[in-house]
Order: C-alpha cells, then sequence, then structure tokens
C-alpha cells in the first residue's frame, strides 16, 4: 500500500509554512508581558493561549495542586510550590496557565481543556484570586514600587497593600505579620507568582540579602494561610548559572524547601502533543494518519528482535496484541513525526547543559518542517513521517539552531565533512542511490548526529535505534545497517562505539589526520618509490621465473632464451588499443633497433586502467605516517584512546588493501601470438587476491597454462606432429631452429627451453623416439650418429649443425654406418700390360707412433664472423681431447647505457650456465 508523505496530509501553522525565523526565544513568554496584554495574542487572549495549549499529565498536577489550594483544600496540597526544569522546559508555560486561569475565574471554564482539568482536580470552577507576579529580569524599581515586596502588595491590595506594609517596607524586607496583613487586604485567594528570581539576585546584589529574607518571610506565611500560593521557578540546568547564581540558588531553595513541593515541569512523554499543537493547525484525514501508523507499526512488530526493545518488547505481561496496539497509539500520537524523532530529545538530549527543553525543541522543528514542507512540494519527496534522517543539516540556519542546542559550535567542521556538507562523505555514497534508499547514508547520518547528542554525552546511536528511527516499510534493516557501516568507514569525524554503536564528535578521527597526511605525500619521493617497490616485492615473491621491473624502453628488455615476466609501468594501463599497444608490440619484436631472437620469452604484464593502486598505496603510506609520528609523540590532537589502540591494525589493513590492488590491477597478461594480427595475445587474468595461497608470479605462469601458452614439458609426440614441413623429407631438424620454434611464439612456451629439451632429446634418444646427429658432411651424412643409445647432455647443443633426427631417418644413418676398423678386402689381379701390373711393391714398415700435438688458435676475430667461427671450427676440434676455448670480449659503450648492457651479459651467461666461469669487468 503507497503511503501519503506527511506533507500532503497535515497543515503547518501560517507562521511555520511561511518559514519565518525561529529563534527558540520565539517560543518563550514573556510573563511581564502577558500581564501588561503585550505579549502576541497566542500569549495574551486566554482562548487562543489554551487553544494552544496541552495539558499534560505536569500541567495538570501543577494547576490541579495550586487550584484546589486556592480553593481551600489543604489535604495533599502545598502553600510553596517549585518549579524545576531545564532552560526552556516549561516554567513560564506553567505559570502563564496559572494566571489566565486566575484571573479570568468565570470565564475559564469555557476555554479548551479546562473543564477536563478541573474535572480531574475535583472542583467544580476556577476559584478567582488576587495575582501577584515577580518576573525577575523585567523588575526595576520605580516611585511606588520601590521593592519587589512593595510591587507585589499594590498588585495584591493595591494601594491599601503598600500601606499596610509601611514606609519601612522601602528599605527593610517585611515580617511574617506584614505579609499576613497583606494578604488579608487582598480580601480573597491569593496566588504569588514568581519567575526570574536567580535573575533579579544577580542584577541586584545588593538586594540579594533583604529579598532572600523577603522569600524566607513569605513562605512562614503562606503556609499560614489556606487560601493562598506561591509557585517559584528555578532553573535546573547550572551551565545557565554563574556561581554567584548558584550560591544564591542554594540559599533560595533551602528557605523554599522547608515548606514548598517540587515539580518538575513539563512531562517529557507528552512532548509530541505540545510539539503538534505549537506547529499544526491540522493534523489531516485520521484514516490517512492510522494506515500510516499501522504501516509502520506493523514493519516494527515484524523486526522487534532487531529494534530497541522499549519499543517493541513482548513480555509476559503483554500479549502480541497489546505490543502491536501500543506501538500503533504511539506512531499515532506522535504523526507526522516518528515516535524517535520527538522522543530522542527525552532519551538523549536531557542531559546537554544548553538543551532548551520546551523552546529549543520547538525552535528545531519548526525550522525543520518548514523546510521539509516546501522541499516536500518543491521536488515531489514521499517520506510519509518526519524522521530524524529528514533533519535538513545543510541549511545553515537550521545547522546554527541545531549546534546552539546541543552547545558545541565545533560540530560544523563534522557535519560538512561527514553528513550534510557539498562533498560530504555521505553525499558520495548516495550518488548512486534510488528509490527508497534515496539518500539513505545521509538519512543514517543525521540519526547518528541526533541519537549520539553531538557527542556532548556519553550517548552512543546503537544499531536497533538507527533501524528503528531511519527504517520503513520499504527499508529493511540491513540497508540501515549497511549505510552505518559504509559511512563510518569514510567519515572523519564518525567514530564506531563497540560491535553496534556510532557516535559523531568534534574531535576528528585518526583517518582525518590520516587523509591530510596522504594529501602532503610527495609524489616523486614517496608515491612512486613506494608503488615500485610494493609492485616489485609482489612479483618477485616466490617468482619461478626472472622478473624484471618497469622498463624504460625495448632495449632494457634483455633477449634472452628463458621465460621473462615484465612487469610494465604502473602509470602505463591497458585499454586493448591506443599507443601502449602499439607500444608494447614494438618492444616485443625489436630490442632497440635489433630484431628479437626470442619474442616468445616475454610475458607482460600490465595494470588496468583506474587509480585504485595508487590510492590504496597512498593510504597505506599515510597510516603509517601516522603510526610513526604517534609512536614517537610529534603528533599532536585530540583523540579517543581506541582511535590509537587501533592504530597498527589499521596500518596492516592498509598494507593488505595495497597487497590486494596489486593483484586486483595487474590483471593482464600479454604475449607473442603468431595468429593475431599485432602478433600479441592478451590474457584477463581475472580477478585476484594476495592471500589465494599462490605467488603474483605463480598466477600469471598459470593462466598462460590454462590457455595452453605454456607447457611443464615436450612430448615426442608433439615435436613429431610440429615437425616443419620443408625439413620432412630430409627428416633432420637443426637444434638451433627446433629450440627457436619454442622461443619465437610457432611452438609452446616453456619455463627454460634449454633445459627441458636438452633433457627430453636426452630421453627421446636414449628411447629411440628420434635420433641426434652431429657434423654434417657432403654426402648427407654425419660425423656422429646417436640412436637408442644413451647421450652426453654436453652432446646436444642447439647449433645449427647438430639436428634431431626423425626415427627412420636415424635407423637408416645408423645402420649404413661403416665400421670404425673396417676389414680390407683383395683387390682383384690387375691385367698385364695395364696400370699398376709389374711386381708388387714392398710391404711398409709400421707407422711410428708420435705423442700427442696441442694445437692452438689465437687471434683476433671481427664479430661478425664469430657465429661462423663457432660452427665450423669447434666441431672439428671437439675431434680432440681435453678442449678448452678461452674468450675475450671488449667493447667501448656509452657510459649511460654501461649499466644495462652488463645487466644483459649477466643474464645471459647466467641463462648459458656460464655466470661463475666467466666474469665481466669495467674499466
Amino acid at each position: 500500500m503507497k503511503l501519503q508523505p506527511w506533507y500532503k496530509v497535515a497543515t503547518p501553522r501560517k507562521e511555520v509554512r511561511e518559514g519565518r525565523s525561529f529563534n527558540p526565544d520565539e517560543f518563550a513568554i514573556a510573563l511581564e508581558q502577558v500581564v501588561a496584554k503585550t505579549a502576541p495574542e497566542d500569549y495574551s487572549d486566554p482562548e487562543q493561549f489554551f487553544a494552544r495549549t496541552c495539558f499534560t499529565r505536569a500541567l495538570r498536577e501543577h494547576a490541579g495542586m495550586v487550584l484546589r489550594r486556592l480553593s481551600g483544600e489543604t489535604h495533599n496540597t502545598a502553600p510553596v510550590l517549585t518549579l524545576i526544569t531545564q532552560f526552556g522546559g516549561g516554567k513560564t508555560h506553567t505559570l502563564t496557565a496559572l494566571y489566565h486561569l486566575t484571573t479570568s475565574a468565570e470565564k475559564a471554564a469555557g476555554y479548551p481543556g479546562v473543564s477536563e482539568l478541573l474535572r480531574e482536580a475535583g472542583l467544580t470552577s476556577v476559584p478567582k484570586a488576587r495575582v501577584g507576579v515577580f518576573v525577575g529580569n523585567a523588575w526595576d524599581p520605580q516611585e511606588g514600587r520601590e521593592t519587589p515586596w512593595i510591587d507585589i502588595a499594590r498588585q495584591l491590595a493595591g494601594d491599601k497593600g503598600a500601606q499596610v506594609l509601611g514606609t519601612a517596607a522601602k528599605t527593610t524586607p517585611p515580617g511574617t505579620e506584614s505579609i499576613g496583613r497583606v494578604f488579608k487586604a487582598a480580601d480573597a485567594p491569593v496566588l504569588l507568582l514568581f519567575d526570574e528570581v536567580l535573575n533579579f539576585l544577580n542584577r541586584h546584589r545588593d538586594m540579594a540579602e533583604s529579598f532572600h529574607a523577603f522569600i524566607q518571610n513569605l513562605t512562614v506565611a503562606t503556609t499560614g494561610t489556606s487560601h493562598g500560593a506561591v509557585v517559584i521557578s528555578l532553573p535546573r540546568s547550572q551551565v545557565e548559572m554563574t556561581d554567584w547564581d548558584m550560591q544564591w540558588q542554594d540559599k533560595i531553595t533551602k528557605v523554599v524547601r522547608r515548606v514548598a513541593k517540587d515539580l518538575m515541569a513539563n512531562d517529557e512523554a507528552e512532548i509530541s502533543e505540545v510539539v503538534r499543537r505549537r506547529l499544526f493547525e491540522d493534523l489531516g484525514s485520521e484514516r490517512t494518519r492510522k494506515n500510516v501508523a499501522k504501516a509502520f507499526a506493523d514493519w516494527c512488530f515484524k523486526r522487534r528482535a532487531e529494534l530497541p526493545p522499549e519499543w517493541t518488547a513482548v513480555d509476559t505481561l503483554a500479549t502480541e496484541a497489546k505490543a502491536r496496539e501500543f506501538l500503533l497509539r504511539r506512531f499515532e500520537a506522535c504523526y507526522p513525526f516518528h515516535p524517535a524523532t520527538l522522543s530522542v530529545f527525552h532519551r538523549k538530549w536531557q542531559a546537554l547543559s544548553q538543551y532548551q527543553q520546551t523552546r529549543g525543541t520547538l525552535a528545531m522543528l519548526a525550522q525543520w518542517i518548514a523546510w521539509a514542507y516546501r522541499e516536500g512540494f518543491t521536488k515531489a519527496r514521499r517520506e510519509p513521517l518526519i524522521t530524524l534522517g529528514s533533519a535538513p543539516l545543510h541549511d545553515m540556519s537550521f545547522r546554527s539552531t541545531i549546534l546552539g542546542q546541543l552547545g558545541e559550535s565545533r560540530l560544523v567542521a563534522a557535519i560538512e565533512a561527514d553528513i550534510a556538507g557539498e562533498q560530504a562523505h555521505a553525499k558520495a555514497l548516495d550518488a548512486d542511490t534510488k528509490g527508497p534508499l534515496r539518500d539513505i547514508h545521509r538519512r543514517v547520518g543525521a540519526a547518528i548526529l541526533f541519537e549520539s547528542s553531538g557527542g556532548q554525552t556519553d550517548k552512543v546511536a546503537h544499531l536497533p535505534e538507527l533501524r528503528f528511527a531511519v527504517g520503513e516499510p520499504e527499508v529493511d534493516t540491513t540497508s540501515v545497517d549497511n549505510a552505518a557501516f559504509a559511512l563510518e568507514d569514510k567519515s572523519y569525524f564518525i567514530r564506531k562505539v563497540g560491535s553496534d554503536g556510532f557516535k559523531i564528535d568534534y574531535r576528528p578521527t585518526l583517518k582525518k589526520v590520516v587523509s591530510d597526511r596522504r594529501a602532503s605525500l610527495d609524489e616523486d619521493t614517496e608515491i612512486k618509490p613506494a608503488i615500485c617497490k610494493l609492485l616489485e616485492d609482489e612479483f618477485r615473491r616466490g617468482a619461478s621465473i626472472p622478473v624484471l621491473p618497469f622498463p624504460r624502453d625495448g632495449a632494457e628488455v634483455p633477449d634472452t632464451p628463458r621465460l621473462l615476466l615484465v612487469i610494465v609501468d604502473p602509470e602505463a594501463e591497458w585499454t586493448d588499443d591506443g599507443l601502449l599497444r602499439q607500444q608494447i608490440a614494438e618492444w616485443t619484436k625489436q630490442r632497440g633497433k635489433s630484431p628479437r631472437l626470442y619474442p616468445a620469452s616475454l610475458v607482460w604484464c600490465i595494470k588496468k586502467p583506474g587509480r585504485e593502486l595508487r590510492e590504496k598505496v597512498e593510504l597505506w603510506l599515510a597510516w603509517k605516517r601516522v603510526k610513526r609520528e604517534v609512536d614517537d609523540g610529534t603528533l599532536a590532537g585530540d583523540f579517543h584512546r581506541g582511535d590509537r589502540a587501533e592504530l597498527q591494525s589499521k596500518v596492516a589493513a592498509a598494507e593488505n588493501a595495497a597487497r590486494d590492488e596489486v593483484w586486483g590491477g595487474y590483471r593482464f597478461a600479454v604475449i607473442a601470438d603468431q595468429q593475431e594480427a599485432d602478433g600479441l595475445k592478451i590474457i584477463d587474468l581475472g580477478a585476484g587476491h594476495s592471500s589465494s595461497g599462490e605467488t603474483l608470479c605463480g598466477r600469471v605462469l598459470a593462466a598462460l597454462r590454462s590457455e595452453a601458452f605454456l607447457n611443464e614439458s615436450v612430448g615426442a609426440g608433439y615435436i613429431d606432429r610440429n615437425w616443419p614441413p620443408a625439413l620432412k623429407e630430409s627428416g633432420a631438424w637443426p637444434l638451433a631452429s627446433l629450440r627457436q620454434s619454442f622461443l619465437d611464439g610457432s611452438l609452446t612456451r616453456l619455463l627454460d627451453p634449454d633445459k627441458t629439451l636438452r633433457q627430453k632429446i636426452v630421453e627421446f634418444v636414449e628411447k629411440g623416439d628420434f635420433g641426434l646427429a652431429s657434423g654434417q658432411k657432403s654426402d648427407g651424412t654425419y660425423e656422429r650418429v646417436w640412436f637408442q643409445e644413451v647421450v652426453n647432455a654436453d652432446e646436444v647443443a642447439f647449433e645449427s649443425d647438430v639436428f634431431l633426427l626423425k626415427k627412420a631417418k636415424a635407423q637408416a644413418l645408423k645402420e649404413g654406418v661403416p665400421d670404425p676398423e673396417p676389414h680390407s678386402e683383395p683387390e682383384p689381379p690387375v691385367p698385364p700390360g695395364e696400370p699398376g701390373s709389374g711386381p708388387e711393391p714392398p710391404v711398409p714398415n709400421p707407422p711410428t707412433v708420435l705423442p700427442p700435438r696441442t694445437i692452438r688458435l689465437e687471434g683476433a676475430v671481427p664479430p661478425e664472423l664469430w657465429n661462423r667461427l663457432g660452427t665450423k671450427v669447434l666441431p672439428k676440434l671437439r675431434s680432440g681431447a681435453d678442449l678448452k676455448v678461452d674468450v675475450v670480449f671488449s667493447v667501448t659503450v656509452d657510459p649511460n647505457l654501461a649499466g644495462s648492457l652488463t645487466s644483459d651479459l649477466q643474464q645471459i651467461l647466467h641463462d648459458l650456465g656460464l655466470a661463475d666461469k666467466i666474469r665481466i669487468e669495467e674499466g
């Protein structure tokens, strides 16, 4: 069922609709103006006054007791009553009600609510009385009224009353007998109303002692009459009082309490009716109100286990039906307000020293309603009730009123930063909220402000209270919980208290300090180095292949036959097209100006677009800086102990988040692929997490394996199936070409092609899957052929003169190889007369066995002939024994390139297994 917005049902009073400026003082009654008939008609006209008055239990009790005393009843009454509330707690309203009742006694019974008051008090009419009013902040001496007691005597009995006191009353307070004579001269029941007593004492300190004596004598005199009453209002809040005030309040209180009865003015439980009467002229259709109340009451009852027990608890003394009825009555009684909107001031704000219980609440709510009423029509808002979440904290005037009642102007920064500012965290979180969840974070933030009393007391906004205050039939409690946790996570002034509590404070959380420190981080000396170090550490941790971080150009990427993981600079982002793709394609094909021999050995790892990695690292750096400053005592600030205790965990959490972002950010692996138009294959690694139990390098390699671009080993069948067509007839595949096929992308990738292929070829030859040959001759045969025999791994050289042979080719060659020591068959005789005839030549002597000789080749070799020298000479030299090769390379390079070249040479020597045999020297 769709519920009607409250502003289409209830009608605020004209002054509220017009949006006048509502200062709390505008809701204050000036009793002296009421007496002088100069107050607004709502206060000075008795009938209008009672029409807007809610006869709360407290007011009925106070007024009934006074009226019975004036009627002569002494049972369950008191001659002196003291009204004690906070500033703005309804004291003057009670005094004004008593004034209007007793000064218009004949008509009073016809005023709204008075007949019910009389019936409850057990009276048939309002007793007419002579009334004396003393308002301390308005009273000043004047001719004929030189002292408060002379003024009161004139009000009670005219000139006769002043004459009874005598001329001594101008300097001396009257005794009890003189006061009694004044009562008698009044010739009627006597009611004395005292307001703002402490204000008078503060302004007229020279009269303090005499006024104190007068009050003491007055209480005694009033006790002696059965038709008289004195009502004195005293504030409860000490924030309104100076030391002088407190001293004299103690004195006055001790005097009057000997015979007085304390009454707490204004029952907070009935504040809703007080507010409704003062702010609304019409509450609209009763049927609509009941529908809204029922919908909310049913919603609350279904979720009673998740809401505050004081609203929804069902105990052994209350049936579920009664609990539902209680909820329904509360929502009906508060309409158009949500019960939490009004009760929070009683539940949470009472302890605030600056809070004006009645006029302060009215001032806040009047501005609130004025804004919400206009906003409702202009923006078609849909709130069925006025909830705490709808408070217009963005409105500067309203915000000022709120802060005035909270007594803490420093909360401006907190409200601006977290709840209602243009750049507030709540606004950012609400950017995508729609429908019933529209502005849910701002609403929760406002509720936290009210429920935690702005951090001015120990009050906390607990989740059950927030659910009750913000939830509604179309908003589930989990949405409120999620919004509260999300807002606290981003906020600078909202902090978590316990497991389910939240509190806003003018003091920033450490997150605010972290934000400031983050803004001061240096780009070149802190942020970039930290990002690069984190990336390098994370990629190198547990890496099974070499890792090259952040090459500046293709020349810095070595051309190595072994698989190499290249981390692309984090400022470069993969967008699947554009300049970066062209650059990676170029660097894969070329190393500087030279073509790459092993393009398939490169695995590029590239970051996805976005600032997440940078932001996480910045946050980590900021948390570390704050912890360091706290540890060494250089961080000044007023922080909660809980904030400091969480520092270590915050630093650890920020570091883990940064590491996770490395895994999530570097999600693209790019490799050479001859099947693609630009020669590149892009593999999306997907989401990753640093706690997944694998290494980041392992994650990349696993993705290559899953896409069939990488294998741990290779089988004979795979090589046979991929035998180059051009070499099928010869049946011989040069090992240099074979290895190159694994390194240029023609065949699958291997982690370490040289090692893997060498081991597998030895295995293939021994099993008879393939043969191995070296030293090809002009007639197609080879100097050496291995087949179905053990081969020394050193014989497997990836050179153009060493061949992998097809099985059939190896068998044929093996069978056709002559015996190393062949037996000579006798030659047929040469016919006479032909060349070679004649006597047989003599048998030569056995050859002389000579000692072995050492052959050395020395000299300078032009670089362009080095490869040819190696392929032609080394196989010949292998025919001897104890072959040694010493090399000396010397090259002159630009000093700026020396470091890169040295690194590449070290990588090559490492790949060849010569790192410990050949040294590199720089001169």
